[in-house]
């Protein structure tokens, strides 16, 4: 079934089963701002924080890699059952697309990424990583149970809700690039404007940032075989050394962004990996160097990947040697740049500091790392945001990527609430002649 047809059948189930309101009249803007805050107080109800907790917390113990997130799935769609949430299973091998609200436009997304990363954890804590060489190192685990409280949230008011929210479980953000799939299934189609977020240790507790514009970079990879002739160390003029053209090429590769790019176009160019040789005495027949580049424009991304292909060709060359060069799209496909619109980030920047406080609503500046939620943007408006998770009484915290990552729980109201108020006040936005039910419940309201 596509997905037009599923949004039809979803708004037809709808109209039996979900009460709507007939009033007319639009929300003030301090009716709106109350929205975002009692989002806030709700998701640091302990009903509430202690069921995120507990789903993190479980997905943390069982890290999947990308397109392997079968339990991961599983839990997701086992706890939109217990809600009564409508969802698409599978899309992009494991992912699962969500629905609340009245099934028809305006449609708006909220994203959340699950997979793991093939990383031993170091952390000793209760609930350690049981599969060996893995972890969530990435804080996906977390994104998972923010996206799945904020659902319990909007599902509590799905009859106030004029409008969708599709809600976006995805595969293999790390290097899979499961956006792209996820888009090409369709899951953008009708979608006026996506949300996604990413925890950060670079921020305190209760504070988000992001910017308008290009936020991230485009990034790909390349891998390099490097034949020369092997033969003794001894007596080199008889083998044609790969080791040194190796060398050489990876010196020239530094050169494109020192030499040749505009110092004001960031770019970069890593060669991470270099392998040749098993011996101290003997020249190696080949060597395998790979790596990464990045840009902030497509044009720039392009004209890198050209400058590469040449130079570690003809450097392999003039060195006697031959190379054959692979871009690895099929396993690791190119990530676009991270555009965020600039009417969705005035948008943010309301709904998040009637949320936090205005005060706590930080600018930034570009980063050189990737992220696949880049595919979103080529069909559909689209934004992304970091949550902050830093607190000095917790100790220190490691970024991303690394053995010893560790998420301050504290952050998961957070981004439940930021995802669950930038949906609602979306559609509301939206759609104002419908817009007067959904108001801030008072304070002692439970759960």
């Amino acid at each position: 079934m596509g997905f037009s047809a599923w949004f039809s059948l979803l708004f037809a189930i709808s109209l039996v089963l979900l009460p709507f309101s007939t009033s007319s009249s639009a929300l003030s803007p301090k009716e709106l701002a109350a929205i975002s805050a009692d989002f806030i107080d709700r998701a640091k109800k302990p009903e509430l924080l202690d069921w995120m907790l507990g789903i993190r917390r479980k997905i943390h113990e069982h890290p999947e890699l990308g397109y392997e997130e079968f339990e991961t799935s599983r839990l997701i769609r086992y706890e939109l059952d217990k809600m009564n949430v409508p969802y698409k299973y599978p899309i992009a091998v494991t992912g699962v697309v969500g629905f609340i609200g009245s099934g028809e436009p305006p449609f708006v997304a909220l994203r959340a990424d699950m997979d793991a990363l093939p990383i031993e954890e170091s952390v000793e804590w209760e609930h350690k990583s049981k599969i060996p060489g893995m972890m969530h190192a990435c804080g996906h685990d977390a994104h998972v149970a923010m996206l799945l409280g904020a659902a319990k949230m909007l599902q509590e008011r799905h009859h106030d809700l004029k409008g969708t929210v599709v809600l976006i479980f995805q595969p293999a953000e790390e290097g899979g690039g499961g956006a792209k799939k996820m888009v090409e299934a369709g899951v953008l189609e009708n979608v006026d404007a996506v949300f996604g977020l990413h925890v950060t240790s670079d921020l305190p507790i209760g504070m988000a940032a992001s910017r308008p514009g290009p936020m991230m970079a485009a990034s790909g990879s390349f891998e390099a075989k490097i034949r020369g002739k092997g033969g003794h160390a001894a007596i080199p003029q008889h083998a044609i050394d790969p080791i040194i053209a190796a060398s050489n090429i990876i010196i020239s590769l530094q050169h494109l962004v020192s030499r040749e790019a505009d110092p004001l176009d960031s770019q970069v160019v890593t060669v991470a990996k270099i392998q040749g040789g098993d011996a101290f005495n003997v020249i190696p027949d080949s060597v395998t160097i790979a790596g990464t580049f990045r840009a902030f424009s497509d044009d720039s991304f392009n004209q890198l990947k050209d400058r590469i292909e040449e130079v570690i060709v003809k450097q392999a060359s003039v060195q006697r040697c031959n190379a054959t060069l692979s871009f690895r799209e099929n396993e690791k496909p190119f990530y676009p740049v991270v555009v965020n619109d600039e009417g969705l980030h005035e948008y943010f920047l309301k709904v998040a500091g009637d949320g936090l406080g205005a005060q706590n609503i930080k600018g930034m500046s570009p980063l050189m790392g990737a992220e696949d939620f880049s595919f979103f943007r080529q069909v559909t408006r689209a934004y992304f945001f970091w949550v902050g998770m830093y607190d000095e009484s917790k100790g220190k915290l490691e970024r991303g990527h690394s053995p010893h990552f560790r998420i301050n729980e504290d952050v998961l109201p957070y981004g439940a609430a930021l995802h669950a108020s930038l949906a609602v006040r979306y559609l509301l936005e939206h759609n104002p002649s419908e817009s007067s039910t959904l108001k801030a419940t008072p304070p002692h309201d439970d759960l």
